[in-house]
């Protein structure tokens, strides 16, 4: 990559007026960096009549660490062609990629700035009754039609070896499944729960059945996933939302992505508790996200049931029978996913604002042993759980 520099706003001004014709030849252009994530340079570009779009360049580090945690540039690739693919089954609910530059890494993009990121409204209690349907749809669709369901084993295979991602997969397979099990360096634990992370790094039984969690993970390319599909990767507004930042994407089991979204609403339930002042507003913001949780998975397996049933192209996958087998076992590793991702929420590196916001340390700490309880639970009881109805009987009440 002789060409590759690491952008200023001048760079992206220029990237992003000769990849669009959006700003027209008399455009007065600024940009500002506001990237607040942990591995890319993001910055908006907009020109006086306040037309924008989104510049994004990946570093050949993680950010939030510097140089000494070096990154493979190719998942500005990744990203955008895991979007560009899921954007052609499910354009409504997909960030639309202007323009991709391999040389400099870089992505031009729609600018969301009517929207609002999902975590942040969850955490002040706004509530988007659409988003898990719309959320569900964009599952179901992006999932089965990147499958074996769909595409011919060739097609698959070309597609599994086009969004290899060693560098952020290794990320997700430290970070997800190891460094919370045992005392790493990378964790990052409140004092007030160290001895609740220690029983993690003591109990054998769970260890193991999140040793099958990363195996099938390591080892199951199922779709092409989006990777890292949590609430503050969906901008939402009243209407609508979007999904964006896929650049952990790869082809892995489907029930990853949809267990990673399940347990990012049932942090936001715990952690509520701790952010709304109001016990009223608690209970109803609640059961808001308890029927997000229910629709979430509801339309997805009602809608990925149709499309097996419809569009399968391999004649032995049509089976029924198989195919509900099938989406329970996408179920079960769902649940298996979300009790991961809670987990590693709380005592590994990369915590989320729904916990870390709450001012009372000893009631974040509460709550943080809430959501390590129910992980251990959703681990375990994986295989035993029939429905998304007995899943959320587990939530405290």
């Amino acid at each position: 990559m002789t060409d590759y520099r690491i952008f200023n706003n001048d760079d992206a001004m220029r990237f992003a007026d000769k990849h669009s014709e959006l700003f027209g030849d008399h455009s007065k252009l600024s940009a500002e960096e506001f990237g607040d994530g942990n591995l890319n340079l993001v910055f908006r570009v907009s020109n006086d009549k306040g037309t924008s779009l989104i510049v994004k360049q990946a570093l050949p580090y993680a950010r939030c660490v510097g140089e000494s945690w070096p990154l493979s540039t190719d998942r500005a690739r990744i990203e955008a062609e895991v979007l560009r693919v899921h954007a052609r089954f499910c354009p409504e609910h997909t960030v639309e990629i202007r323009h991709f530059d391999a040389e400099l890494s870089a992505i031009l993009m729609e600018d969301l700035k009517q929207y609002t990121i999902l975590r942040t409204a969850l955490i002040k209690g706004k509530q988007y009754e659409h988003v898990a349907t719309q959320i569900g749809h964009y599952l179901a669709h992006t999932l089965f039609y990147t499958s074996d369901f769909v595409l011919t084993g060739p097609a698959k295979k070309a597609a599994v070896a086009q969004f290899i991602n060693p560098d952020l997969c290794q990320i997700t397979e430290d970070l997800f499944f190891t460094d919370p099990y045992c005392n790493h360096e990378r964790n990052n634990i409140h004092d007030l729960i160290i001895s609740t992370a220690r029983e993690l790094w003591q109990d054998e039984a769970l260890q193991a059945e999140v040793a099958a969690l990363k195996a099938d993970f390591l080892s199951k390319p199922q779709a092409l996933l989006h990777g890292d599909l949590h609430s503050g990767s969906i901008f939402a507004n009243a209407e609508n939302c979007k999904v964006i930042d896929a650049e952990f994407g790869f082809y892995g089991p489907i029930g990853f992505d949809v267990g990673s979204l399940l347990a990012n609403f049932c942090l936001n339930y715990l952690g509520c508790a701790g952010l709304l002042a109001d016990a009223e507003a608690v209970t109803a913001h609640q059961a808001y996200v308890r029927q997000q949780c229910l629709t979430l998975w509801h339309v997805f397996a009602e809608q990925f049931s149709q499309l097996m049933s419809q569009d399968s192209q391999d004649p032995m996958l049509r089976n029924s029978l198989y195919q509900k087998q099938f989406l329970q076992q996408v179920f079960a590793d769902a649940i298996g996913y979300a009790g991961c991702e809670l987990i590693r929420r709380t005592v590994g590196l990369a915590h989320v604002a729904d916990l870390d916001n709450i001012s009372n340390a000893q009631q974040r700490a509460n709550i943080e042993k809430q959501a390590i309880e129910l992980g251990r639970r959703f681990i375990t009881q994986r295989q035993s759980l029939s429905s998304i109805e007995q899943v959320l009987d587990l939530l405290p009440v």
